[in-house]
């Protein structure tokens, strides 16, 4: 409050201590520190939301992995604790589900005004969504701690190959077969909260940035049960560095057979002008 003052400033930035705390908790090794510790992540949070330029850290890189000297129980212990935050928000439905993943599991699509550029929602709307995202969260954590819990990490794993193999059928022309191979018949592409097509838009789109010479790299890659994340890098022709803006997020809900079946397009960070200059 001291930072903040009152308002939906300081709620989000103790919500998302609250997360980041449950995350890091490994991290305490005095219990008598707890609250020092506590209130050293809730003025961070404040003092970076009062300079906006820390973004808001992927709850994948704050789970820090144990030392290498650490014992087999750690490890367990962090993987665990990954698996049981990713079955929790399987439980939420996706209109709460998807603000949190982004706002908490992403690198570039972390801001209120991107978020709602992806949902098609106003950012009032968002702050609505994350609040009540966090408290369903809190209850589908307890409701899920005694339960099994997937392996997030193998599913990360095998979605990060996915986008790799996406990438080079696109390079090489086989974008469309390996569409029709692995991606739902249904697929839909949307752009902000409106369908725009389906998967032969989504071909002939791609068919075209590559026949121009643009190509995409993976960045970052999250995925649960039913929904994962591709951040790619845009790599422009020399002759044309204004084609593409420089990255790109796939926002991709999967059926129960694993299968995307929509497809978000966003792109973080528009073209600045620089970018549009030919290289000297």
């Amino acid at each position: 409050m001291s930072l903040l003052g009152p308002g939906p400033d300081a709620e989000d930035v103790l919500q998302d201590a609250a997360l980041t705390a449950l995350r890091r908790i490994g991290d305490v090794r005095d219990p008598g520190a707890v609250g020092a510790w506590l209130r050293m992540i809730v003025r961070n949070a404040a003092r970076s939301l009062l300079r906006d330029a820390v973004p808001v850290r992927p709850m994948e890189e704050g789970l820090h992995l144990p030392s290498p000297e650490a014992g087999p129980e750690q490890w367990l212990e962090q993987s665990a604790l990954r698996d049981w935050i990713w079955a929790a928000l399987d439980e939420l439905s996706p209109t709460l589900r998807l603000p949190l993943v982004l706002r908490h599991f992403t690198t570039s699509v972390t801001s209120y005004e991107g978020i709602a550029g992806v949902c098609g929602i106003p950012v009032g709307t968002v702050r609505s969504r994350l609040s009540q995202g966090r408290a369903k969260l809190a209850a589908a954590l307890a409701g899920t701690a005694d339960a099994a819990h997937g392996d997030t990490a193998r599913r990360t794993r095998d979605s990060r190959t996915q986008a790799r193999e996406t990438l080079a059928a696109a390079e090489s022309g086989h974008f469309g077969a390996l569409l029709t191979q692995r991606w739902s018949p249904e697929v839909a592409l949307f752009r902000g909260g409106d369908r725009v097509g389906g998967g032969n838009l989504l071909v002939r789109a791609m068919d075209g940035d590559i026949a121009a010479g643009v190509r995409q790299r993976l960045a970052h890659a999250v995925a649960g049960r039913s929904l994962a994340v591709w951040e790619m890098d845009i790599v422009n022709p020399s002759d044309d560095p204004g084609h593409c803006p420089p990255s790109v997020a796939w926002l991709m809900t999967l059926d129960e057979a694993g299968r995307v079946h929509r497809l978000r397009l966003f792109h973080p960070r528009p073209l600045r002008a620089m970018e549009l200059l030919p290289a000297l």
